[in-house]
């Protein structure tokens, strides 16, 4: 039997979603939107995608209403944000497999700087953070000779807050 081309018809959740962010480069897309890219160009210089891909993939997550396109540059919408707990659970999972230097990036809570668990728990005031509450910084595993030289890239390689635009 052959496989479906789509899942669109399909009664699961996860298919589903898998329509939607399952296309290669889709989640790095959503992960550099959290990191603060913002304008196609960035996009396009710091995950190395074909311009034609990239240019298809953009347009699908403003369809599908996970990126709004405002002045040129390309937002997470509430329903994007609520990617975060995925990417966050699918970086920790690529570190611990991937990675054996430890984390290549921690994540910390921006208000007392306490470490996050992978489930965004602070270990110093036990709350949930939220993205915008959190911030990134490289970690153990990070390896800066790896880090390509492109000014965009050694912004991403800074302690910073996510959303925060380039």
């Amino acid at each position: 039997m052959a496989l479906p081309s789509t899942y669109a018809d399909r009664n699961c959740s996860l298919a589903r979603a898998l329509e939607i962010v399952g296309e290669r480069w889709t989640l790095l897309i959503v992960r550099d939107a959290f990191f603060g890219i913002r304008r196609f160009g960035d996009f396009a210089s710091q995950l190395g995608i074909p311009r034609a891909v990239l240019t298809n993939r953009l347009k699908f997550l403003v369809q599908e209403n996970v990126l709004e396109r405002v002045d040129g540059e390309y937002l997470l919408t509430a329903k994007g944000l609520r990617l975060w707990p995925v990417l966050r659970a699918m970086m920790a999972w690529g570190d611990e497999h991937y990675s054996p230097g430890g984390a290549r990036r921690t994540f910390r809570h921006d208000a007392d700087g306490g470490l996050l668990d992978t489930g965004d728990r602070c270990s110093t005031c036990g709350e949930v953070v939220s993205a915008p509450d959190v911030r990134i910084e490289p970690g153990p595993g990070f390896d800066p000779g790896n880090a390509t030289p492109d000014p965009v890239s050694a912004l991403l390689n800074t302690p910073r807050r996510l959303l925060e635009p380039l």
